[in-house]
Order: structure tokens, then C-alpha cells, then sequence
């Protein structure tokens, strides 16, 4: 990789990837190295939906590159690559750069790319009939798209010209046609095919490239959704392993080590500036029907990379369990999720109606098990946006075709769950208090990972906990609400998108 912003070398792959940005990869892993050279890559544009972030497309640009990577919005999942300035990347297929023999004297624009001839005779081959779009306004050019399996080049062709009658070889070998102007990378046989499954056909290649072609003993199985079973059940749908069970008080830092590899920190400080909230009205308020707390939502790795945790990284083994201090989080940023570490404590209850039985009461024991686990939305507009790549969860209801998911908005959730928990709380008192959001701030203080707050109230939010921002901003203070639910606390944005799930 070298470090100039036009001169970049990268190996075209068709139907898998360009360079190390591999088709699949999700976007917290491309996003990630592509930050770590600055040098290379100086300008970074996300481009996303502020309403509806989660199920519209992300766009990651990289203009001083000529790069447009398009992923979609549920799963965060590379889907097309695109070249659009070939002036800025040496572009090479099989040791033969792009460009060699693409340019003329009469095409003078450094923009544009090969000739029609040179991918025909000397980069691809032979290839079926493209396809013609005709201008869009009064342009004296349209596009013809010609595709191989998994890459495809448009090239500029006068709409005076094109005759369907016409040979395509012919008539992209003559005057008529322009060099081409861009490039795609995609998962298919042709770009036709694939053009309307393209952000909802399963990625052939995992999320990380560091799995690409690793044994399952190598390197941790890819963790593709969680499902909330209730009752402190978790069951991990993985990419090509069994499913998992995790149990909060049973299943141990050994067991999540052993099925997920190592954590990528650890983190233990503790903040109870949130203790406040455990008691209003000088009674206890509990987030379900059996005793209990506000879990400690507020710690997990948005307090992971800075403030004492490094040093603490040095006081203890990551791969030994036997030496976590008593409490902590186990960060899993590649997976999606944190941890917390604890000694056994009672979950939250089996939902209604769900056929599972409540927790049975914990025995005093000296054994570190999981108590909570923390699924991260990776919302793009979010305060911890790219510290995890997204997970995604679903929670069951009546029966298997009838569940939330993380692309939920939370006023559907909220109204589902409601339903499925009325006149299960202790009292009225406790119903209302739940239901009244809390507002976490994550954007102030003299350092941004030391900085959480909670506001008690939001003067934007109506009444019926409804968002009033129409365009999902934040105003730049990182603000996001928490609602809870037996055994569930949920962060919420302005725009609905749940940030974060807590289960405990």
C-alpha cells in the first residue's frame, strides 16, 4: 500500500473484492482500516439515511480515491464496489494494470478509464450483450453497461448510434463510444442479474477478511444474529457453527472465550452515578416483576479505550479467565457485543406465554459468570458509531414467525411489549416509571469516553415518548433515551433506531 493519493495499487477480484476490501466485509471492518491510513486514504464521506438508517443503504466515499463502497442498511454488509475516477487508483487484474494501452490522444479527460478494446481484447474476453440506458436528459450520450460475472464497466455511447440491431462489439470498437467512466465490483453472474437482490442476497465472504479461508480452530466462528429468548436466554445463530446457548449466571468467561476467542479489551471501571435512579418516592422501582435494578448500561466499551482501562489491560491476561478482577466488561468489538462479568446474579424473567420457566433462584457462589450482555446497533449518526460492527437480534413473541428485531423502530417495540407485559408489574407506580424515558448523554465532559450523564428528562420528547426530530440529529451532545422492560433496557435515538439492547 503506498501513500499517495493517486498512485495507489489495487488488485481487482472479480466478484470477491479490490485490494483488501473484500464483498461481505461489514462496514465496521472496512471503515476501520481504511482509517488507519490516513496517508492513503485523506478523505472519508458516510453518507446515510438520518430517518431510517437501519434498512436504507450506507454509502462509504472515498473521493481522493475515486471510491464509492455501497452497504446495506440491516445488516451493514459491503454489497458494491465502485470504481469512479480511475485517475486516482493504478487499478490491476492478473499483474496487468487496468489503463495500460486504455487511453488515446483524442480522450484527454484523466478521469476516464480503459477502452472499450483493451478490456474486450486484453483484460477480460468475450462477453454476452450488455445493456443500453439511454440518456436521462438531453445528453447525446447514454451508458452501455457491459458485464462479466461479478465486474462491469459503463462506457459512454452516443444514443444517435445505438441500434439494438447493431453488433455491441462493433459498435463500442467505433468512434461512437467514449472510454469507460466507471467500474462495479458485485456478488453475480452479471449486473442485470443481480442489480435488484443486490443489498439482500446472502454475502458469499465473511464479514472479516481475516476469516477469508481460516479453519473454524483458527479463528472464532462470525456471530450472524442473537435471539432474546427471555429468562436469561440467549441463543447465537452463528456463520457456519452450531448455535450457542449463553445463560446470564451460568455460562462462565471460560465458555464465552472457548466459543468466541479471545476478548479485544477488557474493561472494569465502574460508574454508579446511576445508582440514583434504583429508588423514587422512597420505594424501590424494579425493571421487572421480581426484584431487581437498573443494570449498568452505561459502562460496556463506550468507556473501553481510554480512562484506566489500559493500564488495567497490562494487570491481567485477556486469553485467562482466572485473572478478570471481580467485575468487568469483555469487549467482543469484531463480534458486536460486550459482556459483563460478575458473580451469579437472577436474570430477568421468561416472557408471557413463552413456555419458558422463570429463573430459579442463584445460589451464593464464588464463580465469575456472564450477567448481562450487550448487543450494539452500530447506528451511523450515534455517539459510539464504528466502536462494534452491528449485531443483530431478534426477540420472539407468540411463536417463530411473529418477533422484533433490531431494525425495529421502538415504537413498535415498545407497543409490542407493553401488550405482552400488562399486568405483570408490581403496580401501576412501577408501569409508569418504566415507560417515562431516560435520557443518556454520551457527548459531554472532558473526555468523551468518561463522559456519561443522565438527564432525568428530555424537554424534545412528547408526552407519549415519541421523537420529535424529523431528521435523526443529535445536535452534536450524543443524546439517546433509555427505556426498560423486564429483563431488556433499550437505547434509543432521536429518529427510533434502537443503539443498544441490554439483557440481563
Amino acid at each position: 500500500m503506498t501513500t499517495s493519493t493517486t498512485s495507489t495499487q489495487a488488485q481487482i477480484f472479480p466478484g470477491k473484492g479490490l485490494g483488501f476490501i473484500t464483498l461481505g466485509a461489514s462496514l465496521h471492518n472496512v471503515l476501520t482500516r481504511v482509517k488507519s491510513y490516513p496517508q492513503t486514504y485523506p478523505a472519508i464521506d458516510l453518507a446515510y439515511s438520518p430517518a431510517d438508517p437501519l434498512r436504507k443503504p450506507v454509502v462509504l466515499q472515498l473521493p481522493s480515491n475515486g471510491l464509492r463502497l455501497r452497504f446495506d442498511g440491516p445488516d451493514q454488509r459491503l454489497r458494491l464496489i465502485e470504481i469512479l475516477d480511475f485517475s486516482r487508483v493504478n487499478l490491476v487484474y492478473k499483474n496487468q494494470e487496468v489503463l495500460k494501452g486504455g487511453k488515446s490522444a483524442e480522450q484527454t479527460p484523466s478521469s476516464q478509464g480503459p477502452s472499450f478494446r483493451h478490456v474486450y481484447n486484453r483484460l477480460f474476453g468475450p462477453s454476452y450483450p450488455g445493456e443500453y440506458v439511454p440518456p436521462a436528459d438531453k445528453s447525446p450520450y447514454g451508458t452501455y453497461v457491459l458485464s462479466y460475472p461479478g465486474i462491469a464497466f459503463s462506457f459512454p455511447l452516443q444514443h444517435s448510434a445505438w441500434s439494438d440491431q447493431c453488433d455491441f462489439v462493433a459498435l463500442l470498437s467505433s468512434s461512437a463510444a467514449l472510454p469507460a467512466t466507471s467500474m462495479s465490483i458485485y456478488q453475480g453472474s452479471s449486473w442485470p442479474e443481480v442489480r435488484a437482490r443486490i443489498f439482500t442476497q446472502q454475502p458469499q465472504y465473511p464479514r472479516s477478511s481475516a476469516l477469508i479461508g481460516k479453519s473454524r480452530e483458527s479463528l472464532a466462528d462470525e456471530i450472524e444474529e442473537w435471539q432474546v429468548l427471555g429468562a436469561g436466554k440467549l441463543e447465537v445463530f452463528r456463520r457456519t457453527g452450531f448455535p450457542l446457548v449463553i445463560t446470564l449466571g451460568e455460562t462462565t468467561p471460560q465458555d464465552l472465550i472457548a466459543d468466541f476467542g479471545p476478548p479485544d479489551a477488557i474493561y472494569r471501571k465502574n460508574d454508579r452515578r446511576i445508582s440514583i435512579h434504583r429508588a423514587a418516592g422512597g420505594g424501590d422501582i424494579h425493571l421487572s416483576p421480581s426484584p431487581g435494578s437498573i443494570p449498568d448500561a452505561d459502562h460496556s466499551s463506550n468507556n473501553s479505550v481510554t480512562d484506566d482501562s489500559d493500564e488495567e489491560m497490562a494487570a491481567f491476561n485477556i486469553g485467562d479467565p482466572t485473572s478478570l478482577p471481580a467485575e468487568c466488561f469483555l469487549n467482543y468489538f469484531h463480534h458486536g457485543f460486550d459482556a459483563f462479568i460478575s458473580y451469579p446474579a437472577p436474570p430477568g424473567p421468561a416472557f408471557p406465554n413463552s413456555g419458558l420457566p422463570d429463573p430459579l433462584p442463584q445460589p451464593s457462589s464464588s464463580q465469575l459468570t456472564v450477567t448481562k450482555i450487550i448487543l450494539h446497533g452500530n447506528v451511523p449518526g450515534s455517539y459510539p458509531f464504528n466502536r462494534h460492527r452491528r449485531s443483530r437480534w431478534t426477540i420472539p413473541l407468540n411463536d417463530s414467525s411473529d418477533h422484533l428485531n433490531s431494525e425495529s423502530p421502538y415504537d413498535e417495540i415498545s407497543e409490542r411489549l407493553r401488550a405482552i407485559w400488562k399486568g405483570s408489574y408490581a403496580n401501576s407506580t412501577e408501569e409508569r416509571a418504566l415507560q417515562r424515558p431516560m435520557v443518556l448523554n454520551r457527548g459531554w465532559g472532558d473526555s468523551p469516553e468518561s463522559s456519561v450523564e443522565f438527564l432525568g428528562g428530555w424537554e424534545e420528547t412528547t408526552s407519549k415518548g415519541h421523537r420529535t426530530s424529523v431528521d435523526g440529529q443529535d445536535g452534536g451532545l450524543g443524546n439517546t433515551e433509555m427505556f426498560g422492560f423486564p429483563g431488556l433496557l433499550f437505547e434509543v435515538l432521536k429518529n427510533g433506531a434502537v443503539s443498544c439492547l441490554t439483557v440481563y
